[in-house]
């Protein structure tokens, strides 16, 4: 059973900052392109930004310049620096580990909550 850990959300004003962290199996966090997404009240999931077993980031145009995302293997997690949160950054966070590789797979964490007030 593959379990991906997040931690790290809660109750942060317009302008703050919180740090998202995901920790998994050492195999899982180094073999994978993985992903944050998010999903708000009547919204549908979307990826936010997502770090590729090389190293390669990409980011929500609504995210970029404000959030980070990072892989500590050391550690076997990664990160979501989040800066100059917006109430519209408000939804449930996920992560995600994907592989479209020879082994595939595509699991998700349980979620964690970020709320930004304005």
């Amino acid at each position: 059973q593959v379990q991906l850990v997040e931690s790290g959300g809660g109750l942060v004003q317009a302008g703050g900052s919180l740090r998202l962290s995901c920790a998994g199996s050492s195999m899982i966090i180094s073999a994978s392109t993985m992903g944050w997404y998010r999903q708000g009240p009547g919204k549908q999931r979307e990826l936010v930004a997502a770090i590729t077993r090389g190293g390669s980031t990409n980011y929500a145009d609504s995210v970029k310049g404000r959030f980070t995302i990072s892989r500590d293997t050391a550690k076997n997690t990664v990160y979501l620096q989040m800066n100059s949160l917006k109430p519209e950054d408000t939804a449930v966070y996920y992560c995600n580990a994907q592989s479209l590789g020879l082994l595939q797979w595509n699991y998700w964490g349980q979620g964690t909550q970020v709320t930004v007030s304005s």
